[in-house]
């Protein structure tokens, strides 16, 4: 079984693409580069792709509007706090047209699955995170590619949709993920900034956990 893995260099993408390989599919990696401000992600998925052995790991170019988030945008700052409303560094149709990547892909290799490090527990409030947004999709999914109306199957798959940020770190140890290759702040670094919404975050996963966090600032 063949299965593409998105991943971002975080360690939600890390911890769903070792699921996959844990279900004993090979794996395909798929990395985008989208303008965002933050380059160390880049590098950490190049070492996520490595450390899980993937068959292939590309990181595709993708050509985003630069004025629609604060990730890409930089004369917009990246906000410091979390935000009851969708926040600044949502990214327009981000997921959409990075699982549209996938699907062409998945198609072209013949592989049954995509799997997305997508979590509605503990996350940025994004539009795309959402249970009913991956129905919709794999919906979608089955109505549009040549595999799926020959009838053949193509799933969309995100195993970590309904577990908290501490859980996704405790299977994450539990597959034996090295969690210092990983980058969850929104900005790069020798070190993460340790304020960002996605520091917070990860920073709450690992002390819910009871474990070290090997990011170097406890993120």
């Amino acid at each position: 079984m063949k299965a593409v893995c998105l991943i971002s260099g975080g360690m939600d993408s890390y911890v769903a693409a070792a699921i996959a390989r844990e279900e004993g599919y090979l794996l395909y990696g798929l990395t985008f580069n989208y303008g965002q401000k933050n380059r160390r992600e880049l590098t950490s998925a190049r070492k996520v792709a490595a450390s899980l052995k993937m068959k292939k790991h590309w990181i595709v170019p993708v050509c985003l509007p630069v004025t629609g988030s604060s990730l890409t945008d930089p004369r917009r700052a990246v906000p410091r706090k979390r935000t009851a409303s969708v926040p600044t560094t949502y990214v327009p149709a981000r997921n959409t047209i990075f699982i549209s990547h996938g699907l062409a892909y998945a198609e072209v290799i013949g592989a049954e699955a995509v799997f997305v490090g997508v979590n509605a527990i503990d996350y940025s409030g994004y539009p795309d995170c959402r249970p009913e947004y991956l129905r919709q999709f794999q919906r979608l999914i089955d109505l549009a590619l040549k595999k799926t109306v020959k009838g053949d199957r193509l799933f969309l798959k995100a195993p970590l949709l309904f577990l908290s940020k501490a859980e996704i770190v405790k299977k994450g140890l539990a597959l034996g993920l090295d969690f210092s290759l990983t980058w969850s702040c929104y900005l790069s670094g020798r070190l993460p900034c340790g304020s960002c919404p996605s520091c917070r975050l990860r920073a709450r996963a690992f002390q819910q956990a009871g474990v070290r966090d090997p990011s170097g600032r406890g993120k």
